[in-house]
């Protein structure tokens, strides 16, 4: 098993994990648990592969990741109960998944030798795209999108800092060390401590 597998198959196993919490807030059957854990994990790894031309897509030649994630699901519909507060669940899980996600986009991205631009695109596409079908399925506010939140820049700097690092000389699992760390860093901070950036505010019109 390669790093950039292994790291998908990470990234399936904690965005099912949410995808699922977001069911149970939705209270849907198992069958709508796992469909919406399947959907969370493979989404922005299907995304990728599709505008990548990888053949097969990465779940398609392999079933393990949507036997994760529908492990994942059946676990956490006969657990979720025991939870004291499911948001915050699935906030946090998200960012790890969301962590490992585009480390795991910007590594498939270079192994096929694709410019630094692309590998910074395939990073953010691989972790966000899951999280945003998700909300948007179950009729929630996307965290992608929610007004302030360091979500795709966090994944944006955590691109650039595995690509930085890797033409910086870095060897190695060092760039995608790095970007793991840049993108929790900035999302942990969004939400512990509200880190965010300038967001447009419209003005009135001049007298």
């Amino acid at each position: 098993m390669t790093v950039t597998t292994a790291l998908d198959l990470a990234s399936v196993l904690v965005f099912a994990i949410t995808g699922a919490l977001v069911a149970a807030r939705s209270q849907l059957d198992p069958v709508g648990f796992i469909f919406i854990a399947c959907l969370t994990a493979v989404g922005g790894g299907t995304v990728r592969d599709v505008l990548l031309g990888r053949d097969p897509v990465f779940w398609v030649g392999n079933p393990t990741p949507l036997a994760v994630a529908g492990s994942a699901a059946i676990l956490v519909f006969f657990t979720h109960h025991l939870l004291a507060s499911r948001m915050a669940w699935i906030i946090w899980l998200d960012a790890v998944a969301l962590s490992i996600a585009v480390a795991a986009g910007v590594g498939v991205a270079y192994g096929l030798g694709q410019p630094i631009w692309a590998q910074v695109v395939m990073g953010v596409v691989t972790g966000c795209m899951g999280g945003l079908l998700r909300d948007v399925v179950c009729n929630e506010v996307p965290l992608v999108l929610k007004q302030g939140e360091l979500y795709v820049t966090a994944a944006l700097a955590g691109g650039g800092a595995a690509v930085v690092t890797r033409e910086g000389g870095g060897a190695g699992l060092l760039p995608l060390a790095a970007c793991i760390a840049v993108t929790f860093l900035l999302r942990a901070g969004a939400i512990r401590y509200g880190w965010s950036l300038p967001s447009f505010r419209p003005r009135p019109p001049r007298a």
